[in-house]
């Protein structure tokens, strides 16, 4: 079963990017700061991949005035989304499905944060133009992902070390054991050289690093 529609897992994912991912929170912040720098009190934001809605939460309450779009193809992760925003949730109208999905815009910036890792190279193309495509010019997206090096020595130790650290964060070693082995064999994840590559590809530019935290690095880019 996907664990994005397994209700159990679904009930905990609240709990698992803060101990997984490194530095979690002042992602999402500098998310908001990166989108602010050019988007207006009331502009339009689109956030792909809102399932959970941990990170509309912090844009709808950074800036209330915003209108977010989030979309996830996870219906039982959008109902966790429509929880986890609660008095917010005024500001967010949520769709179901792909970037297809998603209105054309034209929006003042996009994030994408822990979702393109999911896609294969080209569906991961094809996402960025589509995403491109429903941005003013010069606005904003930010992603961030897994991305690390991928030969097999690094890939390893990288890998390693994520589980090392969710480990560290009180997550269970068994556990961590189970998501280390199931994200070398089924995610398609690129290197960080690859991934700023696919983004000027999909015709972003000024395309800048401003996170990364041992597996997962981050970069904001302009339409």
């Amino acid at each position: 079963m996907n664990a994005f529609s397994d209700p159990q897992a679904v009930a905990r994912y609240v709990d698992g990017p803060p101990r997984m991912v490194p530095g979690y929170v002042a992602l999402q912040r500098m998310a908001m700061l990166l989108l602010a720098e050019r988007a207006a009190d009331d502009g339009r934001i689109l956030v792909l991949g809102a399932g959970g809605g941990l990170e509309m939460k912090v844009l709808a309450e950074a800036h209330p005035y915003w209108r977010i779009d989030g979309v996830d193809p996870s219906a039982a992760m959008l109902d966790l989304a429509r929880q986890t925003l609660g008095p917010s949730a005024k500001s967010v109208v949520l769709h179901e499905g792909l970037i297809d999905v998603a209105p054309l815009g034209p929006y003042d910036g996009a994030t994408c944060i822990l979702t393109l890792h999911f896609l294969a190279r080209q569906e991961r193309l094809r996402t960025l133009r589509e995403l491109h495509g429903r941005l003013r010019s010069g606005a904003p997206l930010v992603v961030a992902h897994f991305s690390f090096p991928q030969e097999p020595d690094e890939r390893n130790l990288w890998l390693s070390r994520y589980a090392a650290f969710a480990v560290a964060s009180g997550m269970e070693p068994v556990q961590m054991a189970k998501a280390r082995a199931g994200i070398s064999e089924s995610l398609p994840i690129l290197s960080p050289r690859e991934d700023e590559e696919l983004l000027r590809a999909a015709g972003f530019s000024d395309v800048t690093m401003f996170y990364m935290g041992f597996t997962f690095r981050g970069w904001v880019a302009y339409a």
